[in-house]
Parts: structure tokens; C-alpha cells; sequence
């Protein structure tokens, strides 16, 4: 998964389409992410002493990494994400359009 935590990304299908937020988290194995402020779904909650109403909480639920794009950090345009091996032989992200190192 070409995604890592903290990215900005827009999110490019589903009902929070256009919508932009950093990933909070990743799972690799099923390749999804959790997006902040996108993709929110009702939880129900019992009553407890921080919450001694209950009722019903508002979170973050997981979208597909298909569904959302990278903002490249230069030039602020959803991009592609794509890999190059560096002279002393580490692999770095890169936006394919900007070219450069994310």
C-alpha cells in the first residue's frame, strides 16, 4: 500500500467525494484507510459515567484505498503515487507529476 499515516488525500468516489483529510491510520491487509472528518457512520453507546445519557457517537469508519488520491505537498493537486530508487539505495515516494519527493 503506496499510502502511509498523515498523508492529505481527497477523496475521489462514495458520499464524502471531494472531500479532503489526513489518514489517521492504514491497514495494509485490507487495504483501507481511516480518513479524518470522511466517512462517518453511528455508533451506538451505553450509558457510563463519562457518558451517563449513552446515545449515539459519530466515528470514523474505514474506506478503500482505491477511493482516495494523494495531494502532492508542492504543487496541491491529487496525484499518482510512484517509487525511485535513490543513488545510496533507498526507495522514495514520488508524485508523478511534480516529480518530486514526498
Amino acid at each position: 500500500m503506496k499510502l502511509k499515516k498523515n498523508d492529505m488525500v481527497l477523496v475521489t468516489a462514495g458520499k464524502d467525494k471531494g472531500k479532503k483529510g489526513k489518514v489517521l491510520k492504514t491497514f495494509p491487509t485490507s487495504q483501507q484507510v481511516i480518513v479524518e472528518g470522511v466517512n462517518y457512520s453511528s455508533k451506538a453507546v451505553r450509558p457510563n459515567q463519562q457518558n451517563p445519557q449513552g446515545g449515539f457517537a459519530k466515528i470514523e469508519s474505514r474506506i478503500h484505498v482505491s477511493n482516495v488520491q494523494l495531494i502532492c505537498p508542492k504543487t496541491g493537486k491529487p496525484t499518482r503515487i510512484g517509487y525511485q530508487v535513490l543513488a545510496n539505495g533507498e526507495k522514495e515516494r514520488i508524485s508523478k507529476k511534480s516529480q518530486e519527493i514526498i
